[in-house]
């Protein structure tokens, strides 16, 4: 096991198999040194976590919860790809989707979710750039989407 996997097992969490695409896409695509995941949706064992609108059915909190478990995928995805989560460098971009009301401005808040996980996984190297924003809908009825962009060495 490497050492993100360790460190996310302190933490109760257990990196999935990679979640199947939903429709004509790969989970995560390589270019160079660089490790794309497509956009993951909070799904638990094949079930999503939660569905609807932030500032109306929703609440932060959830919501929070839901981007830590698509950070979760987004690594599963990663590792899917390379293997060892140890060859992540750093992640170097966060973008995440929250379908919200207008009236709802805190999606900066509910990414944190998957932010903050990233970092617990990847030490400093889990600091990144990021966009929170809000959307009218997302596949499914789900509240939040995450992708990622991490450096690799081979």
């Amino acid at each position: 096991m490497s050492a993100v996997e360790d460190r996310l097992s302190a933490l109760g969490i257990t990196v999935p198999e990679v979640i199947p695409p939903v429709a004509s896409y790969v989970p995560a695509s390589r270019t160079g040194n660089l490790v794309y995941t497509s956009g993951q949706l909070p799904f638990v064992a094949g079930e999503l976590m939660a569905a609807g609108l932030l500032g109306k059915d929703i609440d932060e909190e959830t919501a929070a919860k839901c981007a830590a478990q698509c950070a979760v995928n987004a690594i599963a995805a990663i590792k899917s790809l390379i293997g060892d989560l140890d060859k992540v460098v750093r992640v170097v971009k966060v973008v995440g989707f929250v379908a919200s009301t207008p009236e709802f401005t805190k999606q900066p808040v509910v990414i944190n979710g998957a932010s903050d996980l990233f970092i617990q996984a990847f030490g400093d190297a889990g600091k990144h750039a990021r966009s929170a924003v809000g959307v009218a809908s997302l596949p499914l009825n789900t509240p939040v989407e995450v992708e990622v962009i991490v450096e690799v060495r081979d």
